[in-house]
């Protein structure tokens, strides 16, 4: 208790622990502070402040979703994550994922009538026209030619690639789609996830890392896929084998 200050000039102000109130944002007279009113004239005060504090809520909301709804539309990513809707589920990692190529691997260069390529020396290849597969256990490599109308772009390589690839494919996970520069020439790069087929003789599956490059010249399109068991190290040597691309 304080007493009455008779000099305002020489006084001191007591300072009590208060904390510093919350930012309220309802209307003043839903606030406290008023004395209360009496009779018709309360009841109208307080449907008066009720309808204003309803209103001021709902505008309030809809500012917020507003802001909200158009930050998500503008920060929309280069590329979307997509997942293959199909019934094969995804299998699990491996926990020491098999499919490391050694550092002592040798390669050799394959040619064909349209482009040329590093390729690990002894694994089987199979050619079928232009397009041609190299594999060894779980990990492998393709190349396959088609024509293009353009230069493939973002957009068209999600729209056409990938959306086939999910439909066809073993329960994939696209990552990733961008775009980057192999030996000075631009590249449209898809990271994915999927399922392997199952082994001829133990029927046995495992989850696959996958990434595909798209090459465009002349009205063709060269689209070289490698893959390996999902953990595996080769990105030294996936890095060889995608900047070895070259048009003939």
């Amino acid at each position: 208790m304080t007493g009455k200050v008779k000099n305002p000039k020489t006084a001191t102000k007591t300072v009590t622990n208060r904390t510093s109130p919350k930012p309220n944002y309802l209307p003043p007279c839903l606030q406290g502070g008023e004395k209360p009113l009496k009779g018709i004239r309360m009841k109208q005060k307080i449907s008066w402040c009720i309808i204003a504090a309803l209103t001021f809520t709902a505008a309030l909301t809809g500012t917020v979703y507003a802001n909200t709804s158009s930050a998500k539309k503008s920060a929309a990513p280069e590329h979307i994550l997509l997942c293959s809707s199909a019934a094969e589920p995804a299998v699990a990692p491996e926990k020491n994922p098999p499919g490391d190529i050694p550092d002592s691997q040798v390669f050799v260069k394959y040619a064909s009538s349209a482009y040329e390529l590093d390729t690990p020396e002894g694994w089987a290849r199979t050619v079928n026209g232009a397009s041609v597969t190299f594999i060894y256990r779980f990990d492998g490599l393709s190349v396959t030619l088609t024509d293009a109308a353009g230069m493939p772009t973002i957009e068209s390589i999600r729209k056409n690639q990938a959306e086939a690839l999910m439909k066809t494919g073993r329960a994939v996970h696209i990552k990733r789609i961008d775009a980057v520069t192999l030996s000075k020439s631009p590249v449209i790069r898809m990271v994915y996830e999927s399922n392997s087929k199952p082994d001829p003789v133990v029927n046995k599956q495992v989850r696959l890392e996958n990434t595909a490059y798209f090459y465009y010249r002349n009205g063709k399109l060269a689209e070289l896929t490698l893959w390996a068991p999902l953990g595996a190290d080769n990105v030294d040597q996936w890095r060889r084998i995608s900047r070895s691309f070259k048009w003939r």
